[in-house]
């Protein structure tokens, strides 16, 4: 997300960092690009026009002149004034309540019902606690089968009742999670093609009857500056809490994110970042800046470590490493925990420096990946336990169970052996970096 207008940025910033003082005729030219970048993104004109007289504002200020590296304050200025355009800080969920009540709405095609699920398997795994989906959409044809769908692949209940009166549905519902001890109720309401009287009317009178902690809209993201005018529109008539902004990681410009708290003062609180089902992240304004400046955002990193990976069975690997008896049951074992962090490519651009280090490009094809994970499992455990007794004979046996070339599981040998000498050189402090 944010490629293009990061690089651009970055490439900006860039060339302020080689001026030994800032002038408003050094920065006029970098100031230009930041604006064409900012608009080629889809912010909105108004945001831009702020945000750049702001910097710009601060860019010749005392401080600045009186800094000793007048370019790292260049990019500190951009960076706050970035994470103030995006909301200032995060805005968390309003989760009190016995249960806690959360509505979504939304225009159809925003992916509000897909949405539902993520969160509901987000709260789930964030708090421990036990959510109930509630199918309110009794109009879309399949909505309320869609949920159910969804609900059996998370393994979380739906509460459903067909085609009757959507306000009648959420009442019993929450009277349902209350007897049977549920934490949270999402609530997936209907959607139109465009915001009507009859949408409205009847979004307020499940909004009157179950009061609902969060009201949150679910928009998508690729609907550019038209975002702002649905987020109004819903905005006067029920008091939205917080946006979800759906479709990030697609071919989308990204510049409703930078224009939606400036100019409907309602927060972001979640972003959808991929299709899957675990795809949802909360929003975080000064880590989104950071991303976007190519500064990482190794909390985030962080996080989906601690989240995916199985504690013990890191401790255990990281043990086997020290005492060198790192084997391919182990990279085996290692490469499964490194697929629930989701694509690596993602996780490559959280690390501070990433496109210096070449990796904001680096592009992992997921067969590589599977055919590595097929050559090891052709073994047997003997041989993933000892690699040395693989010789030819073996070579060919497992090039034909996982249907693969003898050179391909030549090559995965190898790439181990050297990562093996790696970590051994690591542990004996001995390794140089080869740059």
């Amino acid at each position: 997300m944010f490629e293009n207008l990061g690089d651009r940025l970055q490439n900006a910033i860039h060339k302020i960092k080689g001026y030994g003082k800032i002038t408003e005729e050094n920065i006029s030219e970098v100031m230009r690009e930041i604006r064409l970048a900012l608009l080629e993104a889809d912010v909105n004109y108004k945001v831009v026009k702020e945000f750049t007289n702001a910097v710009k504002e601060k860019a010749l200020g005392e401080e600045v002149k009186k800094s000793i590296n007048p370019g790292d304050m260049f990019v500190k200025i951009v960076n706050d004034e970035l994470t103030e355009l995006l909301g200032g800080e995060s805005a968390p969920l309003n989760l009190n309540g016995n249960p806690a009540v959360l509505m979504l709405v939304g225009l159809q095609g925003s992916g509000k019902t897909t949405t539902i699920g993520k969160l509901a398997n987000f709260l789930r795994k964030k708090h421990a606690k036990k959510p109930l989906l509630v199918a309110c959409d009794v109009y879309r044809p399949a909505a309320i089968d869609q949920l159910k769908q969804i609900g059996k692949q998370l393994n979380i209940e739906v509460y459903e009742e067909g085609k009757k009166d959507p306000v009648e549905i959420s009442q019993n519902a929450i009277k349902y999670a209350k007897e049977n001890k549920y934490d949270y109720v999402l609530i997936d309401t209907a959607g139109r093609l465009h915001i009507d009287t009859q949408l409205m009317e009847e979004l307020q009178n499940i909004y009157t009857e179950i009061s609902p902690k969060e009201v949150l809209l679910v928009i998508d993201s690729m609907m550019g500056q038209d975002a702002i005018n649905v987020i109004e529109g819903f905005n006067d008539s029920l008091n939205l809490t917080g946006v979800i902004l759906t479709k990030l990681d697609g071919d989308t410009r990204g510049g409703v994110a930078l224009s939606v708290r400036h100019l409907t003062n309602v927060p972001i609180k979640f972003i959808g970042v991929s299709e899957k089902l675990d795809g949802l992240e909360g929003f975080d304004p000064e880590r989104m800046a950071g991303r976007i400046l190519g500064m990482g955002d190794i909390v985030s990193l962080v996080e989906k470590a601690e989240e995916a990976i199985d504690e013990k069975e890191a401790e255990k690997t990281v043990k086997r490493l020290q005492a060198g008896k790192f084997d391919l049951e182990d990279f085996l074992s290692t490469m499964k925990q490194m697929k629930k962090l989701g694509p690596l490519e993602s996780l490559l651009k959280m690390i501070p420096g990433a496109k210096k280090m070449g990796l904001n490009n680096v592009k992992i094809d997921p067969k590589q990946m599977a055919h590595v994970e097929a050559i090891v499992l052709s073994m047997t455990p003997e041989e993933r336990r000892n690699p040395d007794i693989i010789k030819a004979s073996r070579k060919t046996r497992i090039a034909k169970g996982c249907g693969l070339s003898v050179q391909e599981v030549n090559k995965l040998l190898t790439q181990f052996e050297q990562m093996k000498k790696m970590m051994k050189q690591m542990k004996n402090g001995n390794f140089k970096m080869p740059f």
